[in-house]
């Protein structure tokens, strides 16, 4: 089996998708992170940064249903390079929020990166396989689960220490480089990043697809458990709201969101022995969740800030362990024609817990104290996850799926 080092220094093609998520990544926290800090400055209050939030969020998870079945009708980098330049263009829309009567822009733009990501996303994540072999597969999903947690520390704290530096500003100008670096990464990509169709058949139209993907999941009781399970923590992300507030200025906010990613970096990397072994699967994605939510019930109750930052890390390694150990096991179970279909679904169900926490989070946080928030957020993941394992404790998966990486449904 391949080692996590192996599998970037050999594999070309895998290597150049990485990076290139990672530029992405790391370009939507150097935006993010300062707007969420500019936001409060010019406006007096938390509610903008709370909507940017769930509009980066509900945006994505609007569009997912009808983006996952164009990343299975059209080509993959194709879409990923698009998606990149459109993206370009929201952040560069952030240059004119600056005052109070500009913020509805941070929305607008925000809202076009928002668009850019549901297209980039689903076509990413199904192109993963394509580009690994299989004795590559754990490694490869290790550090591909990775790159979200490495470029929040590194986004999150260099766009925190720029934005203390020089402003908000030069760090949106950052991530408009970053985007345009990543469309040209995504050129050197040279294996297909789909399986071939069989001769003579087309993609299925938009709304026949979605059907398709629908009932697959519907009567496959592993895979809808697969789907549903990143919701827990997304229930719970509405603490990202009120990060800001906790912080004491751009530094400490940064450094919020670079433990964050620090944990979500972590957990993956730590979760590859899980992943060699199926039986581990689904018991892990339950400790993994009621780990986060127990995690930010701790956050509510100290106030002593390096234990706050201890208590970020833990949740976030276990909200990045769940998301890894899905992801690797919902491409054991999903043929790849599928692929894109299914994930987009998964990412659906969890970037809509994510807007819904984070309206709830926004509509409070002005009038509700920010310890009975983070309790709040905590006590919702830690509920769902305990239900969750409930409603899936006679699923197994240690059966492997019937052609996990064929062409046809079975």
């Amino acid at each position: 089996m391949a080692s996590t080092l192996s599998v970037l220094t050999r594999n070309r093609n895998f290597r150049n998708l990485f990076l290139a998520e990672l530029v992405v990544f790391g370009a939507d926290w150097f935006v993010m992170v300062p707007l969420l800090v500019l936001l409060p400055k010019l406006t007096g209050s938390g509610v903008w940064g709370g909507l940017v939030l769930a509009v980066d969020t509900g945006v994505v998870a609007l569009l997912l249903p009808y983006t996952g079945t164009i990343a299975d009708r059209f080509d993959r980098r194709k879409i990923m390079i698009i998606a990149n330049v459109a993206a370009l263009v929201g952040v560069l829309l952030l240059l004119g929020v600056r005052s109070a009567g500009t913020a509805w822009l941070a929305l607008l733009g925000i809202g076009v990166v928002a668009v850019a990501k549901a297209f980039y996303s689903p076509a990413a994540q199904a192109a993963l396989p394509n580009v690994l072999d299989p004795e590559e597969l754990a490694a490869g999903n290790a550090v591909a689960g990775s790159a979200w947690g490495t470029m929040t520390i590194v986004g999150a704290s260099l766009g925190g220490m720029l934005d203390a530096a020089a402003g908000p500003y030069v760090c949106f100008w950052v991530g408009a480089v970053g985007l345009v670096v990543a469309a040209g990464l995504a050129t050197f990509i040279r294996r297909p990043l789909q399986a071939p169709r069989e001769r003579g058949a087309a993609p299925p139209q938009t709304w026949t697809a979605l059907r398709e993907a629908l009932s697959y999941i519907g009567h496959r009781p592993r895979v809808l458990a697969l789907v549903t399970v990143k919701s827990a923590v997304g229930l719970g992300n509405g603490v990202l709201t009120v990060f800001p507030l906790l912080a004491a200025g751009p530094l400490s906010a940064g450094l919020l969101f670079a433990v964050r990613g620090a944990g979500a970096l972590v957990g993956p990397i730590l979760m590859r022995r899980v992943l060699t072994n199926r039986a581990w699967l689904l018991p892990g994605l339950a400790l993994s969740m009621s780990a986060y939510g127990l995690a930010y019930l701790g956050t509510s109750v100290v106030s002593w800030f390096p234990l706050v930052l201890v208590l970020v890390f833990v949740a976030h390694f276990a909200g990045g362990s769940n998301w890894v150990m899905s992801n690797f096991a919902l491409q054991g179970e999903v043929p790849d024609r599928l692929r894109g279909r299914v994930f987009a679904t998964d990412m659906m169900l969890a970037t809509l817990a994510i807007s819904v926490s984070q309206l709830v989070v926004a509509a409070v946080v002005d009038v509700v104290d920010v310890r009975v928030v983070l309790a709040g957020c905590g006590l919702v993941t830690l509920t769902y996850a305990v239900g969750w394992r409930i409603a899936t404790r006679r699923l197994s998966l240690t059966t492997p799926a019937a052609a996990p990486q064929g062409t046809t449904v079975p």
